[in-house]
């Protein structure tokens, strides 16, 4: 019998790896393959976020498949070309520094409008400020004052005599410098109302005050006259001198007062 006989490989068989070296190999591809799956997620997100900056809202609220449509109503418009708004517009729901500023010829003034407005305004205001005034003025105090110590005037409106309404409107001149004073204003008591008028005039800068009228109109038209010989501004008196000087000159005693 002839054959070949069975070659015997007498070199020694390849080492088996470690355990310990079979763990790190594993770990070292798992730590590979980490890494590079980080990397790689990393740059998916950079990606999206630069995508999501660069891209306007308008167009991230359009669906996936983009339409022609859809891409012209939200591209990026031209700022610096926005009209101003003209007649007619309507509201302005939004506000903007590029806007263009409106013609002046749009722009319109209703003077005619407003101005007689204000010129009303401005008439009731000072009106009632001048009134203000009258009636806080000491001439206006000292005439209450006579009246509500004058018996005629008790006996026809009562006790606790003072003006008729809370803002009493005092009418007629009172201009002291001058020396003309004609007031008229309505008073009331327990009793009843009446208007009560004061008259005083001063012939000139150097004499005293004479008073011509002091009266009540009552409610049912009677006139009243409550001069009986007396000064009712014996209280504003200056100085109650009976015998002055003027000019080297006597002066009679004369009723009256100064202001």
């Amino acid at each position: 019998m002839s054959g070949t006989a069975p070659q015997i490989d007498y070199r020694s068989p390849p080492k088996k790896p470690s355990t310990q070296h079979h763990q790190h190999i594993v770990y070292s591809a798992n730590t590979s393959a980490s890494t590079a799956q980080n990397q790689t997620n990393i740059q998916a997100m950079l990606s999206r976020v630069f995508q999501r900056r660069l891209t306007p809202s308008s167009l991230r609220k359009c669906r996936p498949q983009l339409s022609s449509a859809c891409i012209r109503a939200t591209a990026p418009q031209r700022r610096w070309i926005t009209p101003a708004p003209q007649s007619g517009d309507g509201p302005l729901m939004s506000r903007r520094t590029d806007r263009e500023l409106p013609e002046l010829s749009q722009i319109k003034y209703n003077w005619a409008r407003t101005l007689p407005i204000f010129a009303v305004v401005i008439a009731i205001s000072a009106f009632a400020l001048l009134n203000y005034e009258k009636s806080s003025s000491p001439i206006v105090t000292s005439t209450m004052y006579a009246l509500r110590t004058n018996a005629r005037a008790r006996s026809i409106l009562g006790d606790d005599i003072y003006f008729r309404s809370q803002i009493p409107w005092i009418s007629g001149p009172m201009n002291k410098v001058q020396g003309n004073i004609d007031i008229t204003f309505d008073v009331k008591g327990t009793k009843s109302w009446a208007t009560m008028r004061f008259a005083s005039r001063r012939p000139s800068r150097r004499e005293l005050f004479e008073t011509t009228e002091w009266s009540l109109t009552t409610e049912q038209g009677e006139w009243v006259d409550l001069l009986d010989g007396e000064e009712p501004l014996a209280t504003v008196m200056a100085d109650g001198v009976a015998d002055m000087a003027l000019g080297g000159k006597e002066v009679k005693p004369k009723r009256g007062y100064r202001s």
